[in-house]
């Protein structure tokens, strides 16, 4: 197997996975590597003869990872692991395992799972197992599959493979597939194709019927998607038969797009509707409002009445409600018929935070009773919590309903 710089998958990797916090990292030239060590490291390192390297490892790079000691070589991968500076700890960890070979990298896998940091490192686990796909994919995931419990390993090992043999780690995922559910690897090998093959990344995602693992599978396609411009991204989506697989397309994309373009995915949401449309609108209008208050605001009169514009109201009225509480009510004073339960609940949610009294001063708009009374009560119980004085002041110019304030006084007096 022709092996590549281990910081190449490294770097893909960090990219490609949603689940990986560990942030973006530019791959330097590889005439840069050598600059990017300590002078100590670079003292120490071997000088590397490719040319006369078995295939698969180059010379001097086995030559470090035999003349190491396995205890030597994990304490040393544990110090790096262990290191507070994450930038530090990044650039330790891709020299040393460019220095391993593959016949190391199972120890290490092991010595990092048994330190009981996965979860807090899991960057650097990404990684790790990036790195050994490049140089022996099936050994790699032999191991995720016999040792560890749930997907994420296996997925990451198939991401760092595809990006090299997308061939290859295909018939792998549909080798070891079973049954007629969703097939799981798949994730992993659009993951890691769909920068640079985006239509069999797409053509793979269709194969798979309606599930979970569908559903992550889009979520790792649609951002390669959204990079070509919602124009394009709204034909593929139109182009899917399943409509299940359409409206998750169009739900995911939609929040996205309207970053861009609120404007047109409100009318692309409008002219498609469904679950979308019925689900999104809100946030689409959400977002509009931060970015344009007044053209969200314009919108909504050219909206028909009823059910639509009273979610795009409460995207809007959501907005507000966190710097200018006074202006959502307003606007929920001038959209009488369209303010439901749910707008209103959303108004006191965001707006309890910066003006607690005109969030309970519109508790009283919630139609059902049981929900209002608990509103009143979470809201001044929390209230008074914050701010004893005020509440109570506010309570007794503002009588609430006997129940409610029977609760509150027995809260008070535990």
């Amino acid at each position: 197997m022709n092996r590549k710089p281990i910081l190449t998958a490294a770097v893909f990797l960090i990219t490609a996975l949603a689940a990986f916090e560990a942030g973006r990292i530019t791959r330097p030239a590889k005439s840069d590597a050598a600059a990017d060590e300590k002078p100590a490291e670079r003292a120490s390192r071997p000088q590397r003869n490719d040319a006369a390297a078995p295939q698969g490892f180059a010379r001097g790079e086995r030559q470090s990872s035999a003349a190491t000691a396995p205890a030597e070589r994990l304490a040393r991968f544990e110090s790096i692991v262990r290191g507070e500076n994450p930038y530090e700890r990044t650039r330790a960890l891709l020299a040393f395992l460019d220095r391993l070979a593959p016949e190391d990298f199972e120890s290490v896998v092991d010595h990092f799972r048994a330190l009981g940091i996965t979860e807090e490192r899991l960057g650097e686990y990404g990684l790790i197992l990036a790195a050994w796909a490049k140089v022996d994919p099936l050994a790699a995931l032999a191991y995720a599959k016999a040792k560890t419990d749930n997907p994420f390993a296996a997925r990451a090992i198939l991401t760092s493979w595809a990006t090299e043999d997308s061939a290859a780690a295909v018939r792998w995922a549909q080798n070891n597939h079973q049954g007629d559910g969703a097939n799981p690897w798949l994730i992993g090998v659009i993951r890691g194709i769909a920068a640079t093959d985006i239509e069999g990344a797409a053509n793979l995602l269709k194969s798979m019927p309606r599930s979970v693992e569908r559903g992550e599978a889009l979520d790792a396609l649609l951002p390669h998607l959204l990079a070509k411009g919602n124009e394009s991204t709204r034909t593929w989506i139109a182009s899917i038969d399943d409509d299940a697989l359409r409206n998750g397309a169009m739900m995911r994309a939609a929040e996205a797009m309207a970053k861009t373009d609120p404007a047109g995915t409100v009318a692309w949401l409008m002219e498609n509707p469904g679950e979308a449309l019925d689900r999104r609108l809100d946030d689409v209008f959400g977002i509009w409002a931060k970015q344009d208050e007044a053209a969200a605001r314009s919108a909504l009169n050219t909206l028909p009445t009823g059910e639509i514009r009273s979610d795009a109201l409460r995207g809007v009225v959501t907005r507000l409600a966190l710097s200018k509480p006074n202006e959502a009510v307003a606007l929920m004073d001038q959209y009488p018929d369209e303010v439901n339960d749910r707008t209103v609940r959303n108004f006191i949610w965001h707006s309890f935070g910066k003006d607690p009294a005109a969030a309970l001063g519109e508790v009283s708009r919630i139609g059902d009773e049981d929900r209002r009374n608990e509103m009143y009560r979470r809201a001044m119980g929390a209230w008074m919590r914050r701010d004893a004085t005020a509440a109570k002041a506010w309570l007794n110019a503002n009588p609430l309903p006997e129940s409610v304030t029977r609760s509150l006084s027995q809260d008070e007096a535990r």
